[in-house]
């Protein structure tokens, strides 16, 4: 169990234990929320196209597409 301090500001820090353990790193935004009577926090996805990685497998091809149009336009 680690023990903190909340700061004026209402500040709190995460020991760097639970930070590792957790894979929380400076920006890293987190979900607080209220739960009986328990502050609850819960790491977020750095953003949602990480988050959905991999769920659309295009090997590449929007990528290529994108790179070929705007090299199309260049050479207009």
């Amino acid at each position: 169990m680690a023990v903190t301090t909340l700061t004026l500001k209402g500040q709190v820090v995460i020991p760097a234990s639970l930070r590792k353990k957790m894979k929380i790193h400076q920006g890293t935004r987190l979900k607080v929320e209220e739960k009986n009577g328990k502050i609850i926090m819960e790491p977020l996805p750095d953003d949602l196209v990480s988050s959905g990685r991999g769920l659309l497998k295009s090997k590449g091809r929007v990528l290529q597409a994108l790179l070929q149009d705007r090299a199309d336009e260049g050479q207009r």
